[in-house]
């Protein structure tokens, strides 16, 4: 990758870390997107961690075209991958990227030069556009992430949801901040919602742009479409904040949330998670997942 040796103030070096599993069919231009930065002083690591389609075959390609830092693994899991990688990190700034998603030309330029003198913000974040797994931008329905206004989040902001929150395709993370609060979780597998919540709670704000970054990739295999997967590690998440007043009243909401959510997709987890709901804390939404649990 063309790292230049110095690390100028007004251009410090910015590891950008992809880990894939099984994106062959993505991977490519997610890489690409990254060597094409208008940003010169990056450091790429890729980490293939345990692929089984042909991932493997296509990064040593890739890697002896472009000549970015490539390690090749066993599967061990996402929040292991990166915390080694950031441990071999030499840029100040750290960006892990999604296999399967693809950078703006101009996005690392763009957040370096909001990260200079700030200090207080330990995130910085942008929108998103919404591309399918064709690379084609998704109608206006499936854009909510698109053209939403500049916002800074402490901590409440995010836990108790008054803002809408960062974009995991678009996070620039202060290396102070990360080690401060000990890197990810290996126990917790929704990385980006963890290290958010931790770092935000450790006093940093995060700063999420108004503009479009990055493209996020929908496909059949994204993790937000797990919905056991995603309860159970939000929850957990939570959990790690348990002694905040509003703890309890967190996990009601998003359990009321998920409730109207799954009760088209999966009753059963829709019904799980209504069994855990006391009666006192039933919302609209409780109400609406009830009547689509009944009636759809």
């Amino acid at each position: 990758m063309h790292a230049q040796c110095h690390d100028a103030p007004d251009t410090p070096l910015v590891t950008v870390i992809i880990a894939s599993y099984n994106h062959a069919r993505y991977i490519e231009e997610s890489i690409l997107s990254v060597i094409n930065q208008t940003y010169q002083n990056i450091e790429l690591l890729v980490i293939d961690d345990g692929s089984k389609d042909e991932s493997p075959a296509l990064l040593g390609e890739l890697q002896a075209k472009h000549g970015f830092d490539l390690k090749l693994q066993a599967n061990q899991g996402l929040a292991r991958t990166l915390n080694e990688a950031i441990a071999r990190a030499r840029g100040n700034l750290i960006v892990p990227f999604g296999s399967d998603d693809i950078m703006v030309p101009h996005r690392i330029a763009t957040q370096v030069a909001y990260m200079q003198g700030k200090p207080e913000v330990g995130i910085c974040s942008a929108n998103i556009e919404t591309i399918d797994q064709n690379g084609q931008v998704m109608g206006a329905r499936e854009q909510r992430n698109r053209n939403l206004p500049f916002r800074r989040l402490d901590f409440d902001d995010l836990f108790l949801d008054r803002k809408p929150g960062p974009m995991a395709a678009t996070l620039m993370l202060r290396r102070e901040a990360l080690e401060k609060v000990g890197g990810f979780h290996d126990k917790i597998r929704l990385e980006d919602v963890y290290i958010e919540l931790s770092i935000a709670h450790a006093g940093y704000f995060i700063d999420v742009l108004g503009e479009v970054l990055a493209q996020y990739r929908d496909h059949p295999t994204n993790t937000f479409k797990n919905g056991r997967f995603m309860v159970d590690n939000v929850l957990k998440t939570y959990a790690v904040f348990a002694s905040h007043p509003q703890y309890e009243q967190v996990c009601m909401k998003f359990r009321n949330s998920m409730v109207l959510k799954y009760a088209n997709r999966d009753k059963g987890l829709a019904r799980e998670i209504l069994a855990q709901i006391p009666v006192r804390y039933w919302n609209r939404k409780t109400f609406r997942g009830i009547w689509r649990l009944i009636w759809s």
